[in-house]
């Protein structure tokens, strides 16, 4: 193994989401994580069929063993990986983990050290705690739902970017090796409660901070970067393809301006939001004039803060994506690659998906279990 976090080990408790994407995080950076599925399997009855194929990208990188935790040898086995980790991962419920005989307390007496990440919609107590959600439900309450689409449209869903992976698996994984750092110094391990409503109010830190200061209005398609200015937008091409510009400053704007061919003096008023639509109206005529390809001819690589709006097909064959190799295929399966860089501790490419339990015995084996109490869990059917 290499990465930053080589000698990290981690138990995922498997769920989907946002827990599995801070799983994955972890095990891109060389972290030793392993998978506690359900014995029966992830996709059984599931509206998730994807769940234990090649193509669950953010599986990859690490093994799996199949448990049945209803029983008290299953629990007792998962609680035996847990003694021997740095970090559980779980994604579950408030609750979940204590009706099963696994929750912090529990975990944290056996393994004082352990640092024990928990990942939930709505946070681990607040009056929603044990309602159900999905992404767009947390970045509504944050408030930054609101904030995006088009005026006079409801709110745009951002995927679920915003929620399950910006502001949860990535909050979660950052909380954990903050944790993981406490622990070393001070030898206590403790509860990472990452909550999605929190991790997309914090995306939106600038945002508030620009409403504060009387700078960002409610209103969508009224502001700087919420397609309101006309200098920061998507347009239309003539090939019906998009193209995204970003000339926000003053040198990049005159840069746009003057590699179109643009002398209108309405752009002089760029900043006056009266005259945006007019702007914008202007800009979307303008850039029908061509097709996305040519308009990359011109603009692409220049300080005019332009880009193609690509597809998922055509990202990975770009250019730039291909020289610094944004995507790799695994399994045949084109993917993004771990993030960040590093110039030292460069972590190796992660391997294909496991399938549920496909390394009962080796993950039991490799973690100190001895072969008769492997043994036992197999005839018990545990594993």
């Amino acid at each position: 193994m290499a990465g930053p976090l080589t000698g990290v080990r981690v138990v995922e408790m498997v769920g989907i989401g946002p827990c599995p994407f801070a799983a994955m995080m972890l095990a891109d950076m060389g972290a030793e994580v392993i998978r506690i599925d359900r014995k029966a399997g992830p996709g059984e009855d599931s509206p998730y069929p994807v769940l234990g194929t090649r193509h669950d990208v953010m599986a990859r990188g690490r093994r799996s063993i199949a448990l049945d935790l209803k029983k008290p040898a299953g629990r007792l086995a998962a609680l035996g990986l847990i003694d021997r980790a740095d970090v559980l991962l779980e994604g579950f419920r408030p609750g979940v983990m204590e009706r099963l005989g696994l929750g912090p307390d529990v975990c944290l007496q056996r393994n004082p050290k352990l640092v024990y990440g928990r990942i939930t919609g709505w946070g681990q107590d607040g009056p929603l705690a044990q309602a159900a959600g999905h992404d767009i439900n947390y970045v509504a309450l944050s408030g930054m739902l609101h904030a995006m689409g088009r005026a006079g449209s409801p709110p745009a869903p951002p995927l679920n970017l915003v929620g399950d992976f910006g502001g949860g698996g990535m909050m979660l994984a950052f909380g954990v090796v903050c944790a993981v750092l406490a622990a070393r110094q001070s030898g206590q391990g403790q509860v990472v409660d990452a909550a999605m409503t929190d991790g997309a109010a914090l995306l939106g830190a600038m945002t508030y901070g620009l409403r504060g200061f009387g700078a960002w209005s409610d209103k969508r398609e009224a502001n700087l970067l919420d397609g309101g200015a006309p200098f920061y937008d998507s347009y239309a091409c003539r090939d019906g393809k998009f193209i995204a510009i970003g000339a926000i400053e003053p040198q990049f704007f005159a840069r746009l301006l003057a590699l179109t061919g643009t002398v209108d003096e309405a752009f002089t008023k760029r900043w006056n939001k009266a005259h945006w639509p007019e702007l914008k109206a202007r800009f979307a005529a303008l850039f029908m004039t061509r097709t996305r390809e040519e308009w990359c001819r011109l603009l692409e690589g220049t300080d005019v803060c332009f880009a193609p709006v690509l597809d998922m097909a055509e990202a990975p064959r770009h250019p730039h994506n291909a020289a610094r190799k944004t995507f790799v295929e695994i399994d045949g399966v084109t993917q993004p690659a771990p993030a960040p860089r590093f110039s030292r501790t460069v972590p190796d490419q992660p391997t294909a998906p496991s399938s549920p339990g496909q390394d009962n015995e080796a993950i039991l084996r490799d973690w100190g279990f001895t072969a008769e109490s492997i043994e036992t869990l197999r005839a018990g059917e545990v594993i």
